[in-house]
């Protein structure tokens, strides 16, 4: 059983690692719960890898690895490093509201949980939300599948996607495989591997060679029928 504070720190720590690759500072996790010194962060530290929940490193400073989370932590706390920028009411209403908004084109559908063709043609076209600057191009995608909902993203959202060959750790990116299989998914990148993380605790992490994976894009907001 972890105090408040404790569980807080793990996730700040969790949603550090996740959203960046890197652990957080002493500063920075002083900060996020607000205390006075960094000796508290010490004490805390030491509780939750007594705990079994953390990891420090060996020879590296700040390493910090993620062990376990604790079972009340929600979806929430656990991806919350993307939090979709939803346009409610779906596409119909949208069309009739924002018809002064540059069109972009639907490139058909995208399966979240499971690997499909790469996609290829134009299927219709949407208007470019007014919440995204227009530096860039973009494009659209129709999910299918559930891998995807504990980031917010659900079965029949349309996802807006800037174009892109590089993305940080942590985005959600559509990726695509050996040049002939597309999947909407979070990337790691360490070393020489490339893994694909779905946000959905019944799926696989996917991992590749860096020769295997081409990023297409990152994904900026998203479209929602209600």
């Amino acid at each position: 059983m972890l105090t408040k504070k404790q569980k807080n720190l793990l996730l700040f720590i969790n949603k550090k690692l996740r959203s960046s690759g890197v652990s957080p500072s002493y500063e920075e996790m002083k900060n996020s719960l607000n205390l006075k010194s960094k000796s508290g962060i010490h004490r805390l530290i030491s509780a939750l890898e007594e705990r079994g929940f953390i990891k420090r490193l060996a020879h590296k400073a700040r390493a910090l690895e993620v062990i376990k989370l604790p079972e009340t932590a929600s979806a929430n706390d656990i991806y919350n490093s993307f939090s979709p920028s939803v346009i409610k009411g779906g596409l119909d209403e949208t069309n009739q509201n924002e018809n002064h908004s540059p069109e972009i084109p639907v490139l058909g559908n995208i399966a979240a949980g499971t690997p499909i063709e790469a996609i290829q043609n134009e299927v219709s076209r949407i208007p470019l939300p007014n919440n995204i600057e227009k530096n860039g191009e973009f494009f659209g995608l129709k999910v299918k599948g559930d891998s995807m909902i504990e980031a917010g993203i659900n079965d029949g959202d349309t996802v807006i996607v800037k174009k892109t060959e590089i993305a940080d750790n942590g985005k959600i990116v559509v990726a695509l495989i050996d040049d002939s299989e597309a999947m909407l998914k979070r990337i790691r990148i360490k070393g020489k591997t490339i893994a694909l993380e779905s946000a959905n605790r019944n799926y696989e992490t996917k991992i590749f060679g860096p020769d295997r994976v081409k990023v297409q894009g990152i994904l900026v907001s998203l479209y929602r029928n209600f």
